[in-house]
């Protein structure tokens, strides 16, 4: 009888760099792995040997390798994940980091920490990865036909309490300031280092049911703003795995409403920036299904101001209107009710001002040059000077409007003070409006202001 050929295994280098870390001896770790195990109704009896075993490059079967990630993110205070350990077997193919919304909680922990670790070390398949439309589409299903966390308490790591919530929230609050004043581009890397190096260890913590919620609600705002800022650093294949997860923090934090706001403010968004204009409408009523009953008007103006902006690029004329009516009516209701306090932080934001820019956007993709106009003038009076991105956007949406209107000559007067904006901010989004902006004022070329224009901007840009 012919002998068996073997199968050569490579050593677990990586398993034992984590053990060495811990500090944990082959036994200690089994009996951690065993005691977790047990904490999820599983009978384990690994000893010693085993974990020899696996350090030869065997690879336990079943739930055993999260169980084994767990445990040793426990003794280490900080999320492990099963790539990270090396006993990922293809389940955690590093070019799906962050593309899935993960069906338990567990799941959602180890996913977002792997993104953030993984764009702190800037991996190149996150960077310069393409956008599919499907990627968003997919996880709005997910979220719209799952049920809520039943529970989402721990009680391995350090306890975490309401004022390190609160820590979270404050930070977030600061750095979008940062973020609207000088652009994505100085302040998206102390958020990603944020995010894999404190909060990450909150999240692997131990909390109890309610500073739980309140805890995956205020990671996921800011994990939406670390999205938004890839958006804004030129990077929108990074943003779609940061807005997914952002998704799936909402829902572990219970928060409906949130979650619709992802899927209208940031993915739908993104959808926009890309040119897929159905998308844009599905992902904004997918919002408003999911969070029906569970938002404010303000929320509701936001949700149907962005649905608005799909059928404007589809050309539908029609349904455009029809829907911007509704947001403009849900903001006018927003404004009846402005003493109420009822608006959550995430949508304060949302007033006039911003409801004029989306309009405005409807109106110039439709060329329907003079309402454009008009409701980028509301939007610029509207916005504080705090606001720097979004007024020098309102600007070039402005200045788009009035060569519409053959106004060249104004057009570029306007443009120019975008410009003066735009050389105090690091912003993508900023230089590919200035982009379209140029390429509206290519037919106008040979007159004298175009020439200018384009005249300063190489300066500009020397």
């Amino acid at each position: 009888m012919a002998a068996r050929p073997l199968v050569a295994r490579q050593p677990n280098e990586r398993l034992q760099a984590l053990i060495q870390e811990a500090g944990c001896s082959n036994a200690g770790l089994a009996r951690r792995v065993n005691m977790c195990g047990a904490e999820h109704g599983l009978d384990l009896r690994y000893d010693k040997t085993s974990v020899a075993r696996w350090l030869r490059g065997q690879q336990p079967r079943g739930r055993a390798p999260g169980i084994i990630a767990e445990a040793l993110g426990r003794k280490l205070g900080r999320t492990v994940t099963i790539d990270e350990i090396g006993m990922a077997n293809g389940k955690n193919l590093a070019s799906g980091i962050g593309l899935q919304f993960s069906p338990t909680v567990l799941g959602a922990i180890e996913q977002v920490c792997e993104l953030w670790r993984s764009d702190v070390g800037r991996r190149d398949f996150l960077s310069g990865s393409s956008v599919a439309s499907s990627a968003l589409v997919e996880p709005s299903r997910d979220w719209l036909i799952t049920g809520a966390d039943h529970q989402v308490a721990r009680t391995a790591g350090s306890r975490v309490g309401p004022s390190d919530v609160e820590a979270v929230r404050a930070t977030t609050q600061a750095l979008q300031a940062l973020d609207h004043r000088f652009g994505a581009g100085h302040v998206r890397p102390i958020v990603v280092h944020y995010l894999n190096s404190v909060v990450s260890g909150l999240l692997s913590g131990s909390y109890r049911e309610s500073v739980g919620r309140e805890l995956f609600g205020a990671v996921a705002r800011l994990t939406e703003l670390a999205g938004y800022m890839a958006v804004d650093t030129g990077q929108p294949g990074l943003a779609q795995r940061y807005y997914i997860q952002a998704l799936r923090l909402a829902q572990a934090a219970g928060d409906r409403g949130y979650g619709g706001y992802v899927l209208a403010a940031s993915m739908s968004h993104l959808a926009a920036q890309l040119g897929n204009p159905r998308e844009i409408a599905q992902l904004a009523r997918a919002a408003q299904e999911g969070a029906r009953g569970r938002v404010t008007p303000r929320a509701e103006a936001m949700f149907y101001a962005a649905e608005a902006r799909g059928h404007a690029l589809l050309g539908d004329e029609r349904t455009c209107g029809a829907v911007a009516a509704k947001a403009q009516s849900a903001m006018e209701k927003a404004h009846d009710e402005a003493d109420s306090g009822d608006d959550p932080t995430w949508i304060a934001h949302f007033d006039q001002a911003y409801l004029a820019d989306e309009l405005a956007h409807c109106h110039r993709d439709l060329g329907q040059a003079d309402a454009a106009a008009r409701r980028a003038n509301e939007s610029l009076a509207g916005h504080p000077d705090s606001r720097v991105r979004r007024r020098a956007i309102g600007l070039v949406l402005l200045a788009s409007a009035q060569v519409q209107q053959r106004e060249v000559e104004q057009a570029c007067h306007t443009g120019t003070r975008a410009v003066e904006l735009l050389s105090t901010l690091r912003s993508n989004r900023g230089a590919e409006y200035l982009e379209d902006f140029q390429q509206r004022l290519a037919p106008y070329r040979d007159e004298p202001a175009v020439r200018e224009f384009g005249a300063r901007i190489e300066v500009q840009a020397a």
